[in-house]
């Protein structure tokens, strides 16, 4: 396209010197050229020019072709043999809303290699031979809506990957190799509606504990998650973490009080709390002053139906032992009121049956 472009402004340049057209012919060349150019399509795909979809699939492709029309909205590069992408792969794509790099074999990502898709929405990496990415590689793409990382080999989700992806609604993780997460790493991420997770060999454990807070969080503001079945401990497998109580983990507490709270000191400027930091100190600082730790009750609804349910059965019992109490002392008085007249009575029916038997043996 580039070379396109220089040919139309040489051949411009020629007909200018030798025939002294104006300056506006010498124009229109050039429009036409870039028109021109606009509409080219690679070889390999498929274009539609009316829906701005380049289509390169399954043509074993080793690169991403040149030559990609500026103007692309959607690209598919699906069941190809890329296996890495170069910084400038899709510098020219500033207009692109899709890109679907799926079933290839992809396994490094410059740090600015979508940093040039601002209007990216969706985005799917599954189906790759990923194992790690780094923390600024979603920088730039703050439109991004679908995330799809299913289907590699990530061992762990880095601090910061996220922190730009406030519009994503929808993010895939699952059949990776998984064991833990840091909540502090899908804080950022306040839009989220679907979160698939399953086929991971989780490890339900203390390092998970937080994140279970999260998931917790998460489900009851209205997020979906598919499943987190539990691979480790062995009493655990096979179960889902979002039903594991949270008693479970009490165990880690105790764990952290029996070791102690240990400090790491790294180099660099302290963290300085309720104070403003200079922007040019900013990126200096440790990453734990960078993120920003929120409190997440374990669950709102959990909490408020426990306490109720508690208090009417407590409030039921308690109604139930002053009833018993008061049966209990007014039959008790009843009983001794009872057995002292039948005391009084019983010496006056001695004495009237007395008198009865005198006058029986008088009359006789």
């Amino acid at each position: 396209m580039h070379q396109g472009k220089g040919a139309c402004g040489q051949l411009a340049a020629q007909i200018l010197v030798r025939t002294g057209t104006s300056v506006l012919v010498c124009w229109l060349c050039l429009s036409l050229c870039a028109l021109r150019s606009m509409h080219t399509c690679p070889v390999t795909c498929r274009c539609n020019i009316t829906s701005w979809e380049v289509d390169c699939s399954n043509k074993d492709l080793t690169s991403i072709p040149a030559f990609i029309p500026p103007n692309t909205q959607s690209l598919y590069l699906t069941n190809n043999k890329l296996s890495s992408l170069q910084i400038q792969s899709f510098s020219n794509l500033t207009a692109l809303n899709v890109l679907d790099l799926s079933n290839n074999f992809l396994d490094n990502f410059p740090q600015t290699a979508f940093w040039s898709l601002t209007n990216l929405t969706e985005l799917n990496l599954s189906n790759n031979s990923i194992r790690s990415l780094d923390k600024g590689l979603f920088q730039k793409t703050v439109s991004l809506k679908k995330l799809d990382l299913s289907t590699n080999g990530l061992s762990e989700v880095p601090l910061g990957l996220f922190d730009e992806l406030v519009l994503l609604t929808t993010l895939s993780l699952r059949s990776n190799r998984l064991q833990g997460l840091n909540r502090a790493a899908f804080e950022s991420l306040i839009g989220l509606q679907q979160l698939d997770m399953a086929d991971n060999p989780w490890e339900c454990d203390c390092n998970l504990r937080d994140f279970k807070h999260w998931l917790e969080w998460f489900t009851y503001r209205g997020g979906k998650i598919d499943g987190m079945e539990c691979t480790l401990p062995k009493d655990l497998r096979g179960r889902d973490i979002r039903i594991v109580p949270i008693e479970m983990f009490n165990y880690c507490l105790q764990l952290e009080d029996e070791n102690g709270s240990v400090v790491v000191q790294r180099p660099g400027p302290p963290c300085v709390k309720d104070t403003e930091t200079p922007p040019e100190t900013r990126s200096e600082m440790p990453v734990e002053c960078n993120t920003r730790q929120r409190y997440r009750p374990v669950s709102v609804r959990r909490a408020i139906g426990t306490v109720i349910i508690a208090g009417v059965v407590c409030g039921v019992v308690c109604i139930m032992m002053v009833v018993a109490a008061a049966y209990g002392c007014i039959y008790a008085s009843l009983m001794a009121r009872y057995h002292r007249e039948l005391k009084k009575r019983q010496p006056l029916m001695g004495d009237a049956e007395g008198e009865e038997q005198k006058q029986i043996s008088s009359v006789a």
